[in-house]
């Protein structure tokens, strides 16, 4: 018998308030041989057919921060492409906190379905001290290895006096009008302010110092700042971050409950003496993309789940590893004899955001059964 968990990661509803740049002491800050930015630099996409596939429309996976020990080398991701240019059938293997799947999951190539492709990334490692102020800006959009080290914050905030004691404290913090800013699939819009501060604490030569090139939150994000207040002081090269997040990427189309497999034995109602603790696949749901998995399993008399095997999963594999680690973690009631031939549906999806794309990052799942 099929049964179907509905998985909703829900945003907040309260208003969406990035936080301010971190309060770093960046006396006496230099290189101590921590860790360095790695980036990925991705190589052509080959499919099986042979035809060179159009890479303009790749997402370039999030950068993080590596250490000393920790082991480098190419990877290669295996995938197919839809008709409508999707990638799909992801084999996401590296590591379940990366980005390199789900980036290759908000990609959008051209609309042809393709079979059997491939694409290698090459690991990059840039030093704090060489790395872009872009890169080092955009790692604390997304920092999926942890903390910027001070070293990174002390080249953000520059050479200006605007962290110097006493600080300017925030008297009115104005915000954009996200409803003129549009969102992109996938990827998170942002972008960071440079300005100074007048006698009065008014900011003043508002300017962007970089972004995501998203010109209308660019836009809107220079007028807010101009219409901040501060304690009064002059400064100089102050700095403030606007983000939009992403835009939800929908799962595939899920195939309908098949026909139940012969001699199974599998309930229609489950009673649940440890219910699946219901997570979506963190990586994917950062960038806010969709996907579904269809578990097969058995049960034992005393409730234990086993035999358990993903049959199918889309976009990407992690959503059947997730889906699998859930329902081997959950436990059904004793019965006479167990089942046999049980078949579970897990939808994972985003939910609708209400009235506005500025609500915080979500963090709490909800569930349907």
């Amino acid at each position: 018998m099929n049964f179907l968990f509905g998985l909703l990661l829900a945003p907040s509803s309260a208003g969406f308030v990035p936080p301010p740049l971190p309060v770093i002491d960046t006396i006496g800050a230099r290189d101590s041989g921590g860790p360095s930015l790695a980036g990925w630099a991705p190589g052509p996409v080959t499919c099986k057919d042979g035809t060179p596939v159009d890479t303009a429309g790749l997402v370039h996976p999030l950068k993080g921060l590596w250490r000393d020990s920790m082991a480098r080398g190419d990877v290669t991701l295996r995938f197919d492409i839809d008709a409508s240019g999707r990638a799909i059938s992801i084999e996401d293997r590296y590591s379940p906190g990366a980005d390199l799947g789900p980036a290759l999951a908000a990609s959008h190539f051209p609309a042809a379905a393709r079979e059997g492709c491939s694409i290698t990334f090459t690991p990059k490692e840039i030093p704090i001290a060489a790395a872009t102020i872009a890169d080092l800006a955009a790692y604390t959009m997304d920092p999926i290895s942890g903390r910027l080290p001070a070293q990174g914050w002390s080249r953000l905030w520059g050479e200006g006096d605007c962290m110097e004691r006493p600080r300017p404290q925030v008297l009115t913090r104005a915000y954009p009008d996200f409803r003129k800013v549009p969102a992109k699939p996938g990827v998170r819009e942002w972008a960071l302010v440079s300005y100074d501060l007048d006698a009065n604490g008014k900011p003043v030569h508002a300017r962007i110092m970089t972004g995501s090139g998203n010109q209308a939150l660019e836009k809107e994000s220079v007028k807010a700042v101009a219409r901040s207040r501060f304690t009064g002081g002059a400064r100089q090269a102050c700095r403030f971050p606007y983000w939009l997040k992403p835009d939800t990427v929908p799962a595939p189309p899920m195939p309908g409950p098949g026909d139940q497999p012969e001699n199974a034995s599998c309930p229609a109602e489950k009673q649940w003496a440890v219910p699946p603790s219901l997570r979506f696949p963190p990586a994917y749901g950062r960038r806010r993309i969709e996907g579904w998995a269809i578990i097969a399993y058995d049960v034992a008399p005393w409730g234990a789940i086993g035999n358990a095997r993903v049959v199918q999963a889309q976009p990407s594999d992690a959503f059947g590893r997730q889906a699998l680690q859930m329902l081997q973690q959950a436990e059904l009631a004793s019965s006479p004899q167990g089942a046999t031939g049980c078949v579970a549906r897990v939808r994972f999806a985003m939910e609708p955001q209400a009235g506005s794309r500025t609500d915080a990052d979500a963090v709490e799942p909800e569930t349907e059964f």
